[in-house]
């Protein structure tokens, strides 16, 4: 049986479906009975567990031969660093008492990095962690999550504006998050071996003029990139409820990227998705 944690979002929704396609059993875990309804009535099991209950995760860890684990942020978190860390100790400690055999990690672009990379200072902690207590770790690695895009899409369809943090003509390397939940299933199935690094982008680099011009044509009237100066950020992370702390650790991030100061570790083996921009678009709107 195969474990994912985070079902209910869209790359361990994605996991899930595709495990479920290839036959696998699958054990969802979920905060409430009532999130995993869905999930059960398509016959996989469900366990109820929080990050905050190690002994809950154990039980939910246990008997798994594969596990998906990514740790949902909290950005509302004052001191969101702390938080997230902590989380991630114990879903380490759960994985070791469990005893499971394989761990498939959502990290991030940039996990190798030790400092200013905004919240991916968190993946990078938790790469570690999981890196001492993990039987077999297999870490995946994304870029940009084409779904980021998903928030403005309002803005596109009232205002023909597509605001962006990102220079609009840059191509960046961007993913679906379908892809990286069917990568990770298929890492689960393969079943790893000591730790693995998967560094992973769509199947070409896309620029906000990019994601514009798609959008152009699926809502069917103009849309431009709107370039908002990095200063924006904090105020405008904190309006989504973000914590001080978060929102400037999301400045911290921008300036890095616009600077090229993160990247891939071996961009030479990078896996490559089927999504494309204007697909993961199209689904979105």
């Amino acid at each position: 049986m195969f474990v994912v944690l985070g079902a209910t979002g869209n790359t361990g929704s994605a996991v899930v479906e595709t495990l479920l396609s290839k036959k696998q059993l699958v054990r969802v875990i979920v905060r409430s009975a009532d999130k995993g309804a869905g999930w059960k009535a398509k016959g996989t099991d469900v366990a109820v567990a929080s990050l905050d209950d190690v002994p809950a995760l154990t039980k939910a860890f246990e008997g798994a031969k594969g596990l998906y684990l990514l740790v949902p942020p909290n950005y509302g978190a004052e001191a969101w660093l702390a938080d997230q860390r902590q989380r991630m100790d114990r879903a380490a400690e759960a994985v070791q008492k469990s005893g499971v055999d394989h761990v498939v990690l959502l990290s991030s672009v940039g996990g190798h990095l030790h400092g200013g990379t905004g919240p991916i200072r968190a993946a990078s902690y938790g790469e570690h962690a999981l890196g001492c207590h993990a039987k077999r770790l297999t870490i995946l690695r994304p870029c940009y999550f084409m779904d980021n895009w998903a928030p403005v899409i309002g803005a596109a369809k009232a205002q023909g504006v597509l605001p962006t943090f990102i220079a609009p003509p840059a191509k960046i390397p961007m993913i679906s998050t379908k892809d990286i939940g069917r990568i990770g299933a298929e890492q689960l199935m393969t079943g790893g071996y000591g730790k693995q690094i998967v560094e992973m982008a769509g199947p070409e680099e896309y620029s906000p003029d990019q994601a514009a011009a798609a959008l152009s044509q699926i809502l069917g009237k103009t849309v431009t990139a709107q370039h908002a100066p990095l200063s924006a950020v904090v105020p405008t992370f904190k309006s989504f409820g973000f914590s001080d702390e978060a929102a400037r650790l999301f400045e911290e991030m921008y300036t890095a990227f616009s600077k090229g100061a993160i990247g891939y570790e071996r961009p030479d083996k990078l896996v490559r998705g089927t999504v494309t921009l204007g697909d993961a678009l199209r689904a979105m709107v």
